[in-house]
């Protein structure tokens, strides 16, 4: 039998303190032999990790595990002061701030409009103070999920033209942590992958409809961002009799929409369809026309990457628009079958992605500072 390659206790504790540290934040406060079984580690290797962890104030005592037969074993559990991480969602109107543990639990949320000629990254900082009363500790990065193509390096692209990462590297100077910005609509498809409809699925495609319309790709488990943050701008794949470069599906489309059926342009779009749904045949057109042009989307995209399903999210899984979509969906079947489900989360989708990147970069950043200087200098 090959013998297992040595290395330096002080690694081999890093690595089983990172299995404990992951095990707790999944399965939450457990004793030390729980710990043995979840980890496979050995129960002298799991005592002499917890050691380490509480000298490090990174676990703490739980309380005690009386439902087991035997002796009462106490439990340990992440320590509560380990720090916090901020997940933020930002969209045309408003920003909804969580703060999170390690564990990914939500210890405090915020949610406000824009003010009218307010300074976004101001408001935002205003969220996370708010939050910040209502828990202590101390905040060590911040997520952000904002509409608009995201560069590699944070740089954001939207209507107003690429930022060059002013808006991550001002935020991050007002938040005084590291700030990593996301594409919104990609982070609903990590959700979705991680803890949602699409945990089961090998490749999927998200489509969420909001203001406009936007896609995150999953391709065998992977998130595609693609090679300078374009993948998923699929409100703009052409359709006859549409120019290239013109938005297919969005707020400015369902306003022209309205107009041209005799509706209020300035009704949004969930208004439309909840009018559709009571059977206004004005209303029922305009979703048929939207789900038409939805479906031709996720018809594109079937042609190029072939998913498994595409996950609708946002206005795009109301029940008006799912009807719509199922009828066209239908007349193309016999030529090109697409499958369609539906959203584990709904318009929180983008939230809930980056309350989830937020823990685990949360949980990166506790393993890092355990790890001893000795070895991050020797690297």
């Amino acid at each position: 039998m090959a013998r297992p390659l040595a290395g330096p206790q002080t690694l081999l504790r890093t690595l089983n303190g990172r299995a404990i540290l992951e095990t707790l934040a999944r399965r939450g406060p457990l004793t030390r032999n729980e710990l043995v079984t979840e980890t496979g580690l050995s129960r002298t290797a799991v005592t002499q990790v917890l050691r380490m962890l509480e000298s490090a104030s990174a676990v703490a005592p739980a309380g005690v595990d009386r439902e087991t037969r035997g002796p009462a074993a106490g439990r340990v559990a992440l320590h509560p002061q380990l720090g916090l991480a901020a997940a933020v969602h930002v969209d045309g109107h408003a920003a909804h701030v969580v703060l999170v543990d390690p564990t990914g639990a939500v210890r405090a949320e915020h949610h406000a409009a824009f003010p009218v000629r307010g300074d976004r990254v101001e408001h935002i900082v205003d969220l996370v103070t708010a939050c910040r009363r209502v828990v202590a500790g101390p905040l060590e990065l911040a997520v952000v999920g904002i509409p608009g193509i995201v560069s590699a390096d944070g740089g954001i692209r939207d209507d107003q033209g690429p930022d060059g990462g002013a808006f991550k590297n001002t935020l991050s100077e007002r938040l005084a942590c590291p700030v990593r910005v996301e594409n919104d609509v990609n982070l609903a498809a990590l959700a979705e992958l991680t803890a949602g409809t699409g945990a089961d699925l090998a490749s999927f495609a998200l489509l969420l409809l909001d203001d406009g319309l936007g896609a995150g790709i999953v391709i065998d488990g992977i998130l595609h961002r693609g090679f300078s943050g374009v993948a998923g701008e699929v409100m703009y794949l052409p359709q006859t009799p549409l120019p290239v470069g013109a938005p297919v599906l969005g707020d400015d489309v369902v306003r022209d929409l309205a107009l041209g059926n005799g509706r209020d342009p300035e009704l949004t779009i969930d208004q439309h369809l909840d009018a559709a749904a009571a059977g206004d045949p004005a209303a029922i057109a305009m979703a048929t026309e939207m789900g038409r042009r939805l479906t031709l989307v996720a018809g594109s995209i079937a042609l190029v990457l072939d998913p498994e399903a595409f996950i609708l999210s946002g206005s795009a899984a109301h029940p008006a628009m799912l009807d719509a979509v199922a009828d066209y969906a239908e007349q193309l079947a016999p030529q090109l079958p697409l499958r369609f489900v539906v959203s584990s989360f709904g318009p929180e989708a983008p939230l809930v992605g980056a309350a989830g990147e937020a823990a685990s970069a949360l949980r990166a950043t506790v393993f890092s500072r355990l790890l001893p200087k000795s070895d991050r200098s020797g690297r």
